[in-house]
């Protein structure tokens, strides 16, 4: 009979829980979703390793960012959401959420004006009309130390908090500041960015930041929170059945990981990155979209791995039961594309597959790597890519004293991965391209870029 990985934390972590409040360590621990338990026993197990951190980056005219009205803010949503207060660990060898105060972290970033800068994102394609032929739209504010500056903090991430951190920078002729939203990725995931820049943009608006009644609503919210990942674990577990370990057995069996000594270990720190715009995808071949962008980037990785294996895809879906409250946390799973050499598969076919995947998508990861492995796969778990897709409407502006945030996207942003794609599907369809520079060359990125684009035009029409 199979034993669940879900079944088998529920157990360890209701024996803790249980003991909370009676021993010298008083604080009550909440329970964590299988995609958090992931990122901290990464941590827990390899102590070299860095956060797994999610960032948004915006700029603002100089002097609109009040660092102590913003501070305020932070502490204020943080006190509504249990995920940005207290402690991710690991005890006993089980990972929880040892709730505390809030973990926040607001600064201003000191800026060396002689320092080195990181060099911008490449950008391939037509010029947009709006964008210009450097992409500044997208690609942030100029090269500079202010931009240098923020990386260099992120890629400095403590490994034990905080959960939250907003850092500003700005050189000292720069027109524009940079505001780095970040978060620990145990604590959020895609609706979780809605949440937080909708909320920090009300708590900064509010005269006193909340600060009249800072313990209002706690206990609701930790309930809130509770429900959510106890739901959450509810259908993981569910996921974990037969059915789904012999799905994920066919499909991943043929994985192995990369031969070793093919390039460095851990998150990348030294990343590139190539941006285009393509025109949006409309009526029935929307459907298409995501299909075609998996197809695309096993194309890039293809061509940078240089080898014949199958390489393993991943791409963060799902999220919250639906009758969870929004609450702050990692709701999605991570699932996994199997990517063999070759040239453009038929798009119908690759979309068939994907909807199966999608019947099995709440299964934990460590179950399908498990499952994967019982099939033969001399494979570890390790992503050869990743795969994000956002729908930028579903995602509020940060306002900040009435003044909305432009987003920008920065390259040398840590990776998880050799390759990451990004794709952004609003009035056009922005795909962006990091890289390990590590790992691969820009000429090598460059031309893999080239090979992603041709493919999604393959599958998308000569229009796109």
């Amino acid at each position: 009979m199979h034993s669940s990985i879900t079944a088998a934390y529920l157990t360890r972590y209701r024996s803790l829980a249980s003991a909370a409040g009676t021993g010298p360590d008083p604080a009550p621990l909440l329970p964590l979703t299988g995609a958090q338990r992931r990122f901290l026993i990464t941590r827990h197990r390899d102590r070299l390793a860095r956060t797994d951190i999610v960032p948004l980056f915006f700029a603002f005219p100089r002097g609109t960012v009040d660092l102590p009205r913003l501070r305020r803010a932070a502490l204020r949503l943080a006190r509504q959401h249990p995920a940005l207060c207290g402690e991710f660990t690991v005890l006993r060898g089980t990972p929880v959420l040892r709730l505390g105060e809030p973990s926040v972290e607001v600064a201003r970033v000191p800026v060396d004006p002689s320092g080195p800068a990181v060099p911008g994102p490449a950008v391939t394609g037509a010029v947009v009309p709006g964008v210009g032929a450097a992409g500044a739209a997208d690609a942030g504010p100029p090269d500079g130390p202010a931009r240098a500056a923020l990386l260099r903090a992120l890629l400095d991430w403590p490994t034990d908090g905080p959960a939250l951190r907003l850092l500003l920078a700005a050189g000292p002729q720069d027109e524009e500041e940079l505001l780095a939203v970040a978060l620990d990725h145990a604590a959020c995931d895609e609706q979780s960015l809605g949440l937080v820049t909708e909320g920090l943009g009300a708590a900064y608006a509010d005269p006193d930041g909340g600060e009249g009644a800072p313990g209002a609503g706690r206990a609701e919210a930790v309930d809130a929170y509770r429900a959510a990942v106890e739901g959450q674990l509810d259908a993981e577990a569910r996921a974990a059945s037969e059915a789904a370990q012999h799905h994920w057995a066919a499909r991943l069996g043929t994985l192995a990981d990369a031969p070793e000594g093919t390039g460095p270990a851990g998150a990348a720190r030294s990343t590139g990155m190539a941006v285009d715009r393509l025109p949006a995808v409309t009526g029935a071949a929307r459907s298409g979209v995501f299909p075609a962008l998996l197809d695309a980037v096993a194309a890039a990785a293809h061509r940078l791995d240089g080898g014949d294996r199958v390489l393993a895809l991943g791409y963060p879906w799902g999220g919250r039961p639906a009758d969870a409250a929004p609450v702050l946390g990692c709701f999605l799973n991570t699932l996994v594309h199997p990517a063999p050499p070759g040239p453009p598969r038929p798009l119908d076919a690759l979309g068939a597959e994907w909807w199966d995947d999608l019947d099995h998508a709440d299964t934990p990861y460590d179950e399908v790597v498990r499952a994967a492995r019982s099939a033969g796969a001399s494979w570890s778990g390790a992503l050869d890519g990743l795969l994000t897709f956002e729908d930028l409407h579903r995602r509020p502006p940060l306002v900040l004293g009435g003044v909305a945030g432009r987003e920008v996207h920065l390259a040398g942003r840590p990776l998880a991965a050799p390759i990451a794609v990004s794709a952004s599907h609003g009035e056009d369809l922005l795909v962006r391209l990091a890289w390990d520079r590590e790992r691969y060359s820009d000429a090598a990125a460059e031309a893999a870029f080239a090979a992603l684009l041709a493919t999604l035009r393959h599958h998308l029409g000569t229009g796109a």
